[in-house]
């Protein structure tokens, strides 16, 4: 059996960059960045009022109460037409650009108004709701780095400096597919004996969306050697991975490694972690294709360990792995120590400390215990039983990645 370590420096050694293009803001999320994002100006571009109320000089309010001549309306979008001078106010609306002598602005709530005049009833600070120009983004600021993997408030500051369209790599293209004979797919009313619906396409194929990729669904492929070898051939030559679940394990009628064998190359098929230990990585031609287990937990295990950083490498990402931090056990649990084991549990956080539960029954079928869990904890290697008590460390596979390969791995690519 591979450690897991060295199995994710091979995994991430063989992935290849994808092409890079050019997309609009609106196709660009979860993309990564392949040149960086400047601000070609100020963000705000001017400075402007925080709040609908009236643009003062602060020192007419130094002897409060006051009452100010309104000289003009600045709505939001237009241009200030008059200065304010002492004593003097101009009527503001939020976003709107503050006229020229005026430093604060009081809001509406504070006021009350009559014609040209407005009563103000008590001293305000210079700068009160004011947002002055570049006080978000400074212009020629470097905004993000090459590397950065965009979500909607990327998207929504680059769209704030004008850019619409990064560069990034291409969005990765993965196959999915699971074996066997006795799955059927999840619309299936009675099941007959021996059968089970297939939970691991809906979950690889979410798996894959949320991960900034595109799954294209390759269907249930039953236990006929012919068949998936055609169905690997045209998935290995239309995508860009391939995902397949089930027959990687030891059994007569498991397919997948046989069938990687004869048409492309095996890197590794057993790994020294639990669950996911068989899960088989090769090649077909130049498409990598990951060989998960078929127990929806251990596919679960293997593509947060294996896949995503795989897909997030190939993107060009900088952060590949989830965060870890430590927790301490509400209860002893024991693993074997032969292995890396990743227990599923519920980390709260209460009194100053993540405190860890297991999140449910830990056999590789039940879906039930993951589904409840925010979070593996790690069991290194050598390790074997924990007392209840002891701090354990955490893999927050709900949060986004905050870990480079070179801090996990030591790889650098």
């Amino acid at each position: 059996m591979k450690p897991l370590a060295e199995a994710q420096r091979r995994v991430l050694g063989a992935m290849a960059p994808l092409p890079i293009e050019r997309v609009p803001l609106a196709a660009a999320a979860g993309l990564v960045l392949v040149e960086p994002a400047d601000a070609p100006h100020d963000v705000p571009p001017f400075t402007n009022s925080a709040m609908d109320g009236f643009a003062v000089r602060a020192a007419d309010l130094a002897a409060a109460p006051v009452d100010l001549v309104i000289v003009e309306d600045v709505p939001a979008g237009s241009v200030p037409a008059l200065p304010v001078g002492p004593g003097q106010a101009a009527r503001i609306m939020t976003g709107a650009p503050m006229p020229e002598g005026a430093d604060t602005v009081v809001m509406v709530e504070a006021t009350s108004s009559s014609g040209d005049r407005v009563h103000i009833g008590e001293p305000v600070p210079a700068g009160a709701s004011v947002r002055a120009a570049g006080s978000d983004v400074a212009s020629g600021e470097r905004v993000f780095a090459v590397g950065t993997r965009l979500g909607p408030t990327h998207l929504g500051l680059l769209a704030a400096i004008g850019i619409s369209a990064p560069m990034v790599r291409r969005r990765p293209r993965v196959a999915v597919l699971s074996t066997g004979s006795e799955v059927m797919p999840a619309e299936t009313g009675r099941l007959a004996v021996g059968a089970i619906r297939d939970a691991n396409r809906p979950l690889l194929m979410a798996m894959i969306a949320e991960a900034g990729a595109e799954a294209v669904d390759f269907g249930i492929v039953p236990d006929d050697a012919a068949l998936l070898r055609s169905t690997l051939g045209e998935a290995a030559a239309t995508c860009d991975a391939v995902l397949t679940s089930g027959g990687v394990s030891m059994g007569d009628y498991d397919l997948v490694k046989q069938v990687l064998a004869e048409t492309g190359s095996i890197e590794f098929w057993r790994v020294a972690m639990q669950p996911a230990k068989p899960f088989a990585f090769g090649l077909l031609g130049e498409t990598p294709l990951f060989g998960l287990p078929g127990n929806p937990v251990s596919v679960t295990v293997a593509f947060e360990q294996f896949v995503r950083p795989a897909l997030l490498h190939r993107m060009g990402a900088r952060l590949l792995f989830r965060p870890r931090i430590v927790g301490v056990l509400d209860e002893a649990v024991e693993t074997d120590p032969a292995k890396i084991v990743f227990l599923r549990v519920i980390a709260r956080y209460a009194a100053g400390e993540w405190r860890v539960g297991l999140s449910g029954g830990q056999s590789s079928h039940e879906l039930t215990a993951l589904a409840a869990a925010n979070a593996f904890a790690v069991i290194p290697v050598g390790t074997g039983g924990l007392a209840a008590g002891e701090q354990v460390e955490l893999e927050m596979f709900r949060w986004p990645e905050a870990r480079t390969a070179e801090e996990v791995l030591g790889w650098t690519g």
